[in-house]
């Protein structure tokens, strides 16, 4: 009986030591992407249209169009003006497309209004097949 429960333990401890193993992510960056920072106007109707939806809370979205790839992030909504977005990162890994924003304050004595704002940031490069992560 013994020699049955030693077996089981070591059946059971070598099946739990098992189990599946996952490809870790690659996320050392290969290259700086080059981008464009794109203003309301020139941004795809489309795509506009899911900013407006989404605007009111924070948000990440991407749009493929014509071979060019949108990128936006929003903080959303802001109690005054002065608010800005700036992109410090966008770059490729090996499975992926990066992207790291920080929303910029309003400059110390910088006069602002109480009026409420939505600060984000759309960018196009060109199309790439991988999936985009924000930082």
């Amino acid at each position: 009986m013994k020699n049955i429960m030693r077996c089981l333990s070591v059946f059971l401890l070598l099946f739990t030591l098992t189990g599946c193993v996952s490809k870790p992510l690659k996320t050392e960056k290969i290259r700086d992407l080059d981008f464009t920072v794109v203003d309301k106007l020139s941004v795809p109707d489309e795509f506009q249209d899911l900013i407006e939806k989404n605007k009111h809370n924070p948000f990440r979205l991407t749009y493929a169009d014509n071979g060019e790839l949108y990128v936006a992030e929003g903080y959303g909504a802001q109690l005054k003006t002065g608010y800005s977005v700036e992109v410090t990162e966008l770059y490729e890994t090996e499975n992926t497309v990066c992207i790291h924003t920080n929303l910029m304050g309003p400059e110390k004595g910088e006069k602002t209004k109480d009026i409420t704002t939505y600060p984000y940031v759309v960018v196009k490069l060109k199309y790439i097949d991988k999936n985009v992560v924000f930082d």
